[in-house]
C-alpha cells in the first residue's frame, strides 16, 4: 500500500506469489495447485494472465495460461472460467515470467499503471508519461528546494510532478489499487497511510516553478490538467517561445524539460536549433542553473554544446530516449 501511495517512477507494484522450476506441465499443474489464488481474488473478480516465457522447456504462453486457469478452477471448486470476463468490472492480473524453466508469478498490487494519476485528461502532441517526468526530476536530484523551468511544458506534465514533489503530495494520493481489493485488504490500514500522507503535505510549493509553450492549446491543457491535481496555484503557466524564457532572477535552480525528439512532431532542422537555442539560452541567462532533459539522439544533446552526462535510458511512446544533466 505505501509503494503504491508514493512511488513517482514506477510503472506498477508486483507482489511475488510464488516461484518454482518446472520442465514439464505435469509438473507446473503440480506447482501451480499449491499457489494460495484465493488470497488475491475476491469473490466476482477473474484472473488475467501476463506470460512470458525465454530459453525454457515450457514456451507455449497459451498452454501455461490454460494449466494456470485449471489451478485456480481447482482451488475455488468453481466450474466457471476464471480468465478474464469482459463483462466483469475487476480483474486481477497475475505476471508470470518464465526463464530457462524458472517460474515467477506474481499478482500485480496496483490495477491501472501508476502513471495514471488522475489529473492528466487533457494532453499534448507528443505527452510524457507522468512517472517518466517524475523519474527525469528524481535523477536529477531536484527536492523541490530549488526554482524550476520547463520551457516545453507541452501538457504540463514536469511542472505538475515538480509541485507534487515540493508539496510532497503522494502521487497516488487520489485513486485506488487492486491490492485493497484483495480478500483480508485492511482498509484501516490504508486509511492511516492517506492519512499520514496529508499530515506531511505543504500548502503551496516553497519555490517558484515555470511552464511555458509557444502553443496557446497546450499551455490551456497544461493548466486545466494542474487544477485536476490541485496544484494550479504552484505553477505558473505561460504561452512563450522559448526565447523569451526567463530565471526570475534566480541564480541557481533546474531545466528539466522534454523537448521535441525530431521524429513526429517537429522537422528535424527546426529540432536541431531548438537544441541550440536551448544551449545559448542556459550559458546566457541560466548561469549558476541545472539543466535535465530527455534527448532521443546523442546529435540533438550535442546541439546543445553543454557538457552532459547520462542518467539513464528508457522508452518514451515507443522511442528510445536518454536523459541527461548538465552543469
Amino acid at each position: 500500500m505505501r509503494a503504491n501511495l508514493w512511488l513517482r517512477s514506477a510503472t506498477r507494484v508486483l507482489v511475488r506469489v510464488a516461484k518454482f522450476e518446472a520442465t514439464t506441465f505435469a509438473e507446473l499443474e503440480r506447482h501451480a495447485q499449491r499457489v494460495n489464488w484465493a488470497r488475491y481474488l475476491a469473490p466476482g473478480v477473474a484472473a488475467e494472465f501476463a506470460v512470458t516465457s525465454k530459453k525454457s522447456k515450457l514456451i507455449h504462453t497459451g498452454a501455461i495460461e490454460q494449466r494456470l486457469v485449471g489451478a485456480i478452477r481447482s482451488e475455488t471448486q468453481d466450474p466457471r472460467p476464471k480468465t478474464q470476463d469482459p463483462s466483469s468490472k475487476r480483474s486481477q492480473l497475475f505476471v508470470v515470467r518464465v526463464i530457462r524453466d524458472e517460474f515467477e508469478i506474481s499478482a500485480d498490487a496496483s490495477g491501472e499503471l501508476l502513471h495514471m494519476r488522475g489529473y492528466r485528461q487533457a494532453i499534448g502532441k507528443a505527452p510524457i508519461r507522468e512517472t517518466l517526468a517524475a523519474a527525469l526530476l528524481i535523477a536529477a536530484d531536484w527536492t523541490g528546494d530549488t526554482p524550476l523551468l520547463d520551457p516545453f511544458c507541452g501538457s504540463g506534465t514536469i511542472p505538475i510532478e515538480a509541485a507534487l514533489i515540493a508539496r510532497r503530495i503522494a502521487p497516488g494520493i487520489k485513486r485506488s489499487f487492486a491490492a485493497l481489493h484483495w480478500p483480508g485488504a485492511d482498509r484501516a490500514v490504508w486509511m492511516t497511510l492517506v492519512g499520514e500522507a496529508r499530515a506531511a503535505e505543504r500548502p503551496t510549493s516553497p519555490v517558484v516553478i515555470v511552464g511555458s509553450d509557444r502553443d496557446a492549446g497546450a499551455v490551456a491543457s497544461a493548466i486545466a490538467n494542474a487544477e485536476r491535481a490541485s496544484v494550479a496555484a504552484d505553477i505558473q503557466f505561460s504561452k512563450l517561445a522559448l526565447s523569451a524564457a526567463d530565471a526570475h532572477g534566480s541564480t541557481v535552480g533546474l531545466i528539466a524539460t522534454n523537448p521535441p525528439y525530431g521524429v513526429r512532431a517537429s522537422p528535424k532542422s527546426d529540432v536541431r536549433n531548438l537544441y541550440a537555442q536551448l544551449g545559448n539560452i542556459a550559458r546566457a541567462r541560466f548561469a549558476g542553473w541545472r539543466v535535465a532533459l530527455y534527448s532521443a539522439q546523442p546529435r540533438l544533446t550535442a546541439e546543445t554544446k553543454l557538457t552532459t552526462r547520462e542518467l539513464f535510458h528508457t522508452t518514451n511512446g515507443g522511442i528510445k530516449v536518454t536523459a541527461v544533466v548538465a552543469v
